[in-house]
């Protein structure tokens, strides 16, 4: 069993209202939208980190993270990219190949709104954790903590904090 952190658009922000969750797992995974590499660093200083760059992120994060990281996590095939979009309306960058090759589990950031739903028509999980850095539009601070258990995704809880 593997414990998931999954979070996005911290936009440089990193505190202890994190990090308390990030101690509590096996790994983090971020969908983008880094800001200052400090919040990464601090994050790999405690657990593995799975990431990609979003729109905002400088040079560096390009660098350092791949725009789309696609790997498995036991015998779930995850995709995380920042800007995906969400089933029945995909960004039309990665729309075919998510219609030919699709992974258990799609993650991406980007809009700031938490939304978790199945993709039912090709099978799939869609996750985005929402916003939990403190810039942006969103009203609630949040991110998600998962287990994976071979196959199988399950206790799903929401962390929220007011803005």
């Amino acid at each position: 069993m593997t414990k998931i952190l999954l979070l996005s658009d911290t936009h440089s922000y990193i505190g202890e209202d994190i990090l308390k969750y990030v101690k509590q797992v096996d790994q983090v995974w971020h969908a983008g939208d880094i800001g200052d590499l400090s919040v990464t660093d601090a994050i790999k200083n405690l657990k593995p980190l799975k990431a990609v760059y979003g729109n905002i992120d400088s040079k560096d994060a390009r660098l350092e993270f791949p725009e789309h990281n696609r790997f498995f996590c036991e015998n779930v095939d995850v995709w995380i990219t920042h800007i995906g979009g969400y089933p029945n309306r995909y960004n039309p960058n990665i729309r075919e190949e998510i219609k030919s090759n699709p992974p258990d589990l799609f993650i991406c950031g980007h809009s700031h709104i938490l939304k978790v739903m199945p993709d039912k028509k090709l099978g799939l999980i869609h996750m985005n954790p929402g916003a939990i850095g403190k810039h942006g539009f969103h009203k609630a601070r949040t991110m998600l903590r998962f287990e994976i258990n071979g196959k199988e995704i399950k206790n799903l809880e929401v962390i929220e904090y007011k803005r």
